[in-house]
C-alpha cells in the first residue's frame, strides 16, 4: 500500500471535522467558527460559509432532509454524561452514542436505550470516537469504538464484543471506514494517520503530519482519503494498492485484504485461503512450496501431499527476522531475497547460504527448475544481461547480454531457447547454445513459452495476444492484460488483480504446419487444443499425404470409425502391396472422388475394386460402361446389385422381380414377407422345386406369419415336414387338423396333446387339461395339475371342490397303478386320497354351516357328519379341516337331537383346542347349559350294525366299525347314516364273472312271493325287493352267515360259497366294479325295502330318493360329477 499526496492547503484554525457531499464532488470542513467547501479534484477553495458565532464541532451532509417526517418536532433526551461522538446504523434505526465517562449507548429512533456497553476503563477511557461498518455484506452491524484508553475494540448491535481490544498506543482522535467497509482510518495524537483492516490489524501509514489529527474521512466510493490536523492543516491522498502475487504453472497466490493469501489453482478453479493477521508483503510460490513475508518474519508452507491438486496447506517453517528485499523467491529447500543488485539464499532455518553480487540492477528473477536444492535461477538485469544461477553454486553463468534493460524472461521447455521483453517492448528469441537471435516481435510486454510444445510462444501488449509457432508468422488476437504462462491450450493472463486461464485454440499455428505438409509436427500442436473440424483437415490432409499413422490418431480423435476402417484396411493391403495408387484410389473412393478413383483402381490393376465400388454406390449404369461385354457371372452380380439398390430405394416389386431372374429366391421371399404378399409367396413356392428346402421352408414361415395357414400347410406338405406340418397346427390352434394327423401318424401324439393340455390350462379349463395331459401320456403333468388344483381348492375353503380333485387324484394313482413297477405305491396313494376325498366332501358342509348364516342340511345330517368326520379323521388333521369346526357342530347337533352325553364329550374336547374368538361366546355358553341336561344320549340316534345287530354308543373308539363284530360300517354319501349293507368276499377259487353268473341265476325258493322292482338306467342302479309275509320265514344261506360270536377282537369277513351265490337275488346285490389292479367288492343289502343307488362311476352310497334329488339339483352326481346323460363305465 502506498499513499500519494493530492493536494495540500491550510486553514487558520484546528479542524474540527470534515464531510464529503455524497457524490464526493465537494469537501466541507469545520475550522473554527467558519465552514469551507473545497473541490475534491484540486483542492480549490469554493467558498467559505459564515454564520456561526462560535466553534463549529461537527458537519456533515443530509441525504434525505433533517427531520423525521412522522415528528413536528425534535425530541429531547437527558444523558448520563457528556456526549462526544455518536453514529448512526446503516438502516438509520439505531443511534450510537459515545461518551465521556467511557460509556456507549445504542438507542433506538425514538431515543429509547436498548443497549448499553460499559468499557472496563469507565472515566478514564472516554469514547473519542465511533463508527458503524457500513458494508452491506457483513450480516450483522458492527460498531468499531476508540477511546483514550489508547484501545479500538468492535461490538455487536446487540452489544457483544467482537475478539479482544487491540491496542494503539497512542490517543485516537477520529475513526472511519475505508472503502465500503473493507478497512479503517485511524488518526489521532501519533499526528499520522494509519491503515487498519476491519479486524483492527496495522497496515501502513497514509500519511504522517506535523500537530494532532482530529478528522479523516474517506472520499465515497473511491481511493482517496482527507486528512484534518490540529494546526489546520487539510490533506487529500490517493491510496494505491499494489499487487502482491506469485505464480508457478498452474498455481496462482495473490494477496486479499491486505491480511491474506489466496492460493488459486488456475486448472481446477479450486481456491484455499490463508489467514495471516497480519500485512502480507510478499509472496513466493514454487511446486510444494508457498513463502509469505510478514513485517516480522517469513511463513514457509508446504502442501499435505504431493497430489497435483491438492490444495491443503501447512506451516512447514518459520524465520522470525525482518528481511527488506525488493523481490521474494522461494525453492524446495531456500529462500531467494533480491535487493537491488544483490540475491541472498537462506535455508529455511534463516541462515544465509550463499549471495551474489550483480553488475546492475536486477529487473527479473525466475525459478526454471531443478533437483531439491540445487535448483536453477533466471536473472535478468538492467544492463541487459541474462544470467542463470544455481542456488548451490556461487558463480553465477551468463547466458547472454544484449544491449537493452531485461523486463521479463522465460526459457523453452528444453531449454535451448530463451524470450526476452526489453524495455522498448520487443520480444527476442535467442538460441541459448549459438547466442543466435533468432527472430524478434515488437509491442510486447510479456512472454511466455508453452510448456507442452518446444516451439510455440506466445507474448502481450497493446492490448493483444500474439501466438509464434516456430518461425511462421504471428498468429494476433484481442486480449487484455499481461500473459504470465503458457500451458497447452491454456494461457494465464493477469489483468489489474486478478489471473485467469483463458482456452486458445490452436488452430492458426497448425495450418501453418499443414501448409508445408509438416503432419506430425501439426498433430503436436492439435493435441494442445483445436476444434473438431480442424482436427477433421487435419485428418483428412494427412490421409491426402498417404500419412496414416497421424490421420489414424486424428481420426480417432473425431470418432470417425468410416475412415478408420478405411486406414486399417490400408494398412492390412501395405502388407503385400507397395503400389502407392491403390491407397489413393481408396482415400478417393471414401472422399466422394469416385471418378478419380475409378481411373487409379484401374491403372493399379484391380478393376474389380472399381466395379464395386460403383455397384456399392448404386452407379449402375457407369458400372455397365466400366464392364462392358463381361464374365455372366459379374452380369449376375451386377443384377443382385441392382435389386439390392431398389429393395433400398423401396421399389420392392421390381427388386423381387430382379431377384427371382438372378435366381436370388431368398431375398425374393424375403421382400414378398416383409410386405405380405401372400400372392407372390404362394406363387413362389408352387414354382419352386420341392429339393429346395431353403426357400420353401422360408415361404411357409412366412405364410404362416401373413395368417395364411392353409397355404403354409400346402408348403409343408409339398416339402414332405409332417413335424412342421404339426407345429402349424398346434400354433394356429387347429385342433382337429392336428388330431386328425395324430391318428395317421401316432409319433406325434406328444407333440399334439402336450400344447394342446398347455393351452387348456391357460385358457382356466384344468380339468380337461388333466385328462389331455394324461391321454399324451404326461402322466406327471396330469398329477400335477390336479394337485395344483386340489391345494389351491383347498387354500379357498373350496372343500366341494378339494374332494374332488383328490377323487380324480387317486383314480388317476389307480390308472398308473396298472404298471407293475409302480403297482405298491399308487395304491398306497389311491386309498390315501380315496379317504382324503371323503373327508373333504363331508367336512364341506360343516364349513358351509359355520360359515355361512343359513344351513342346507338337516341337524341329523350334520350331527351324522361330524361323527363320521370325528372318527375318521387321522392324527395329523388335513389342511384346512378345522376340528373345532366338527366339535362345535356335533356338540351344537347332539344337544339339539338329544345326545346330551356326546355334546358333553364335545364341548369338553373344545375346551382344550384354541378356539376363534368368533365361537368363543356359543362355545362358553354351551358348556355352561349342557350340565343341566341328562347325563345320556337318546337311544333313537344310537347306530345299529346290521351285521350283528348291535347297538352301538355314539361315541366310538373303534372308529367307524361295530364294537362287537368289527364289521366296517356303510355310510350314505349325503346323509352320512348307516346303511343296510354288508360287504361279503368270495371263497379261493371263485372269480368275479363265475360269481356274477351265480347271482344271476336266481334259482327258485319254495313258498317265496316276491314282489320285485328293478330300476336301471345308465347313471344309477336301484334294487327294490318286496318280500310277502309268507317268505319272511324262510332261511337264507346269506343271514346264516352273519352269525358271529360276540366277543372276538378281530374282524371276520362275510366269505361266501358258490351255493350262497346261486341263493342270492341279483337285485339284493351291489358290486364295485374296481379296474385292474384292484379286486371288485361285493354288498349285500339286508333291508330290500329300503332302496339304495350306487353311482357307477365313484361307487358312492346313496339312499335313492337322495340321490334322485341332488342329481336333479345338480345334473351330475355330488361325490364325482358324472353327469346323468354320461355312459357308464
Amino acid at each position: 500500500m502506498r499513499a500519494v499526496l493530492t493536494w495540500r492547503d491550510k486553514a487558520e484554525h484546528c479542524i474540527n471535522d470534515i464531510a464529503f457531499k455524497p457524490d464526493g464532488t465537494q469537501l466541507i470542513l469545520a475550522a473554527g467558527s467558519r465552514l469551507l467547501v473545497y473541490d475534491t479534484s484540486d483542492g480549490t477553495l469554493l467558498q467559505p460559509l459564515k454564520g456561526h458565532k462560535d466553534t463549529v464541532y461537527c458537519v456533515a451532509y443530509a441525504k434525505d432532509g433533517l427531520w423525521s417526517p412522522e415528528q413536528k418536532s425534535v425530541s429531547k433526551h437527558k444523558s448520563s454524561s457528556k456526549i462526544i461522538c455518536c453514529s448512526w446504523t446503516n438502516d438509520g434505526q439505531y443511534l450510537a452514542l459515545g461518551m465521556f465517562n467511557g460509556i456507549i449507548s445504542i438507542r433506538n429512533k425514538n431515543g429509547e436505550e436498548k443497549v448499553k456497553i460499559e468499557r472496563p476503563g469507565g472515566s478514564l477511557s472516554p469514547i473519542w470516537s465511533i463508527c458503524w461498518n457500513p458494508s452491506r455484506e457483513e450480516r450483522n452491524d458492527i460498531l468499531a469504538v476508540a477511546d483514550w484508553g489508547q484501545k479500538v475494540s468492535f461490538y455487536q448491535l446487540s452489544g457483544k464484543q467482537i475478539g479482544k481490544d487491540r491496542a494503539l498506543n497512542f490517543d485516537p482522535c477520529c475513526i472511519s471506514y475505508f472503502t465500503k467497509g473493507e478497512y479503517i482510518l485511524l488518526g489521532g495524537s501519533d499526528k499520522q494517520v494509519s491503515l487498519f483492516t476491519k479486524d483492527g490489524v496495522r497496515l501502513g501509514t497514509v500519511g504522517e503530519q506535523n500537530s494532532w489529527v482530529w478528522t479523516c474521512q474517506a472520499k465515497p466510493d473511491s481511493n482517496y482519503v482527507v486528512v484534518g490536523c490540529q494546526d489546520g492543516t487539510i490533506s487529500f491522498y490517493q491510496l494505491i494498492f499494489s499487487t502482491v502475487h506469485g505464480l508457478y504453472k498452474d498455481r496462482y497466490a495473490y494477496r486479499d485484504s491486505m491480511t491474506d493469501v489466496i492460493v488459486q489453482h488456475l486448472i481446477t478453479e479450486q481456491k484455499v485461503r490463508i489467514k495471516c493477521k497480519e500485512l502480507v508483503k510478499k509472496i513466493a510460490i514454487y511446486r510444494n512450496r508457498l513463502a509469505i513475508q510478514l513485517p516480522e518474519k517469513i511463513l514457509i508452507y508446504e502442501l499435505y501431499s504431493e497430489d497435483l491438486s491438492d490444495m491443503h496447506y501447512r506451516v512447514k517453517e518459520k524465520i522470525i527476522k525482518k528481511f527488506e528485499c525488493n523481490l521474494l523467491v522461494v525453492c524446495a529447500n531456500h529462500i531467494i531475497l533480491c535487493q537491488e543488485k544483490r540475491l541472498q539464499c537462506l535455508s529455511f532455518s534463516g541462515v544465509k547460504e550463499r549471495e551474489w553480487q550483480m553488475e546492475s540492477l536486477i529487473r527479473y528473477i525466475k525459478v526454471i527448475g531443478g533437483p531439491p536444492g540445487r535448483e536453477g535461477l533466471l536473472v535478468g538485469l538492467k544492463n541487459g544481461q541474462i544470467l542463470k544461477i544455481f542456488v548451490d553454486n556461487l558463480f553465477a553463468i551468463v547466458l547472454l547480454k544484449q544491449a537493452t534493460a531485461v523486463r521479463c524472461l522465460d526459457m523453452s521447455a528444453s531449454r535451448k531457447k530463451l524470450a526476452v521483453v526489453d524495455e522498448n517492448d520487443t520480444c527476442l528469441v535467442y538460441d541459448i547454445d549459438t547466442k543466435e537471435l533468432l527472430f524478434q516481435e515488437p509491442n510486447a510486454n510479456s512472454v511466455a513459452w508453452n510448456t507442452q510444445c518446444e516451439d510455440m510462444l506466445c507474448f502481450s501488449g497493446g492490448g493483444y495476444l500474439n501466438i509464434k509457432a516456430s518461425t511462421f508468422p504471428v498468429h494476433r488476437q484481442k486480449l487484455q492484460g499481461f500473459v504470465v504462462g503458457y500451458n497447452g491450450s491454456k494461457i494465464f493472463c493477469l489483468h489489474v488483480f486478478s489471473i485467469s486461464a483463458v482456452e486458445v485454440p490452436q488452430s492458426a499455428p497448425m495450418y501453418q504446419y499443414l501448409d508445408r505438409k509438416l503432419f506430425k509436427e501439426a498433430y503436436q500442436i492439435a493435441c494442445l487444443g483445436v476444434t473438431d473440424t480442424d482436427w477433421r483437415e487435419l485428418a483428412m490432409e494427412a490421409l491426402e499425404g498417404l500419412d496414416f499413422e497421424t490421420a489414424k490418431k486424428a481420426f480417432i480423435r473425431v470418432q470417425d470409425l468410416r475412415y478408420l476402417e478405411l486406414i486399417s484396411s490400408i494398412e492390412r493391403k501395405k502388407r503385400g502391396e507397395t503400389n502407392n495408387d491403390l491407397f489413393l484410389a481408396d482415400v478417393f473412393s471414401y472422399q466422394g472422388k469416385f471418378h478419380e478413383a475409378a481411373k487409379l483402381y484401374k491403372r493399379s490393376g484391380h478393376e474389380n475394386l472399381a466395379l464395386e465400388m460403383y455397384t456399392d454406390l448404386c452407379m449402375f449404369e457407369y458400372a455397365k460402361d466400366f464392364l462392358g461385354s463381361g464374365d455372366p457371372k459379374e452380369t449376375k452380380m451386377l443384377i443382385t446389385k441392382q435389386a439390392d439398390w431398389a429393395r433400398n430405394i423401396k421399389e420392392p416389386k421390381a427388386a423381387v422381380e430382379m431377384y427371382i431372374s438372378a435366381g436370388e429366391h431368398v431375398k425374393a421371399i424375403e421382400i414378398c414377407g416383409d410386405h405380405g404378399w401372400v400372392d407372390m409367396l404362394i406363387d413362389i413356392a408352387r414354382k419352386l422345386d420341392k429339393a429346395e428346402r431353403e426357400p420353401l421352408l422360408l415361404c411357409a414361415t412366412y405364410l404362416k406369419k401373413l395368417d395364411s395357414p392353409g397355404y403354409a400347410a400346402e408348403t409343408y406338405l409339398k416339402m414332405g415336414d409332417l413335424k412342421s406340418l404339426v407345429q402349424l397346427h398346434v400354433e394356429t390352434q387347429r385342433w382337429d387338423e392336428a388330431f386328425a394327423l395324430g391318428e395317421k401318424h401316432p409319433e406325434f401324439k406328444d407333440d399334439i396333446y402336450m400344447p394342446y393340455a398347455q393351452w387348456l390350462a391357460e385358457n382356466d379349463r384344468f380339468e380337461e387339461a388333466q385328462k389331455a395331459f394324461h391321454k399324451a401320456g404326461r402322466q406327471r403333468e396330469a398329477v400335477q395339475v390336479l394337485e395344483q388344483l386340489t391345494n389351491n381348492a383347498v387354500a379357498e375353503s373350496r372343500f366341494n371342490d378339494a374332494a374332488y380333485y383328490y377323487w380324480m387324484l387317486s383314480m388317476q394313482c389307480l390308472d398308473i397303478a396298472q404298471d407293475p413297477a409302480q403297482k405298491d405305491t399308487m395304491l398306497g396313494k389311491f386309498y390315501h386320497f380315496q379317504r382324503l376325498a371323503e373327508l373333504y366332501h363331508g367336512y364341506h358342509a360343516i364349513h358351509r354351516h359355520t360359515e355361512d348364516p343359513f344351513s342346507v342340511h338337516r341337524p341329523e345330517t350334520l350331527f351324522n357328519i361330524s361323527r363320521f368326520l370325528l372318527h375318521s379323521l387321522p392324527k395329523d388333521t388335513p389342511s384346512g379341516i378345522s376340528k373345532v369346526k366338527i366339535l362345535f357342530t356335533l356338540a351344537k347337533q347332539s344337544k339339539a337331537l338329544g345326545a346330551y352325553r356326546l355334546a358333553r364329550h364335545a364341548y369338553d374336547k373344545l375346551r382344550g383346542l384354541y378356539i376363534p374368538a368368533r365361537f368363543q361366546k356359543s362355545i362358553e355358553l354351551g358348556t355352561l347349559t349342557i350340565r343341566a341336561k341328562p347325563f345320556h344320549d337318546s337311544e333313537e340316534l344310537v347306530p345299529l350294525c346290521y351285521r350283528c345287530s348291535t347297538n352301538n354308543p355314539l361315541l366310538n373308539n373303534l372308529g367307524n366299525v361295530c364294537i362287537n363284530c368289527r364289521q366296517p360300517f356303510i355310510f350314505s354319501a349325503s346323509s352320512y347314516d348307516v346303511l343296510h349293507l354288508v360287504e361279503f368276499y368270495l371263497e379261493e377259487g371263485i372269480t368275479d364273472e363265475e360269481a356274477i353268473s351265480l347271482i344271476d341265476l336266481e334259482v327258485l325258493r319254495p313258498k317265496r312271493d316276491d314282489r320285485q322292482l328293478e330300476i336301471a338306467n345308465n347313471s344309477s342302479q336301484i334294487l327294490r325287493l318286496v318280500e310277502t309275509k309268507d317268505s319272511i320265514g324262510d332261511e337264507d344261506p346269506f343271514t346264516a352267515k352273519l352269525s358271529f360270536e360276540q366277543g372276538g377282537s378281530e374282524f371276520v369277513p362275510v366269505v361266501v360259497s358258490r351255493l350262497v351265490l346261486r341263493s342270492m337275488s341279483r337285485r339284493d346285490v351291489l358290486i364295485k366294479r374296481w379296474p385292474p389292479p384292484l379286486r371288485w367288492q361285493y354288498f349285500r343289502s339286508l333291508l330290500p325295502d329300503a332302496s339304495i343307488t350306487m353311482c357307477p362311476s365313484c361307487f358312492q352310497m346313496f339312499h335313492s330318493e337322495d340321490y334322485e334329488l341332488l342329481v336333479l339339483q345338480h345334473g351330475c352326481c355330488p361325490y364325482c360329477r358324472r353327469c346323468k346323460d354320461d355312459p357308464g363305465p
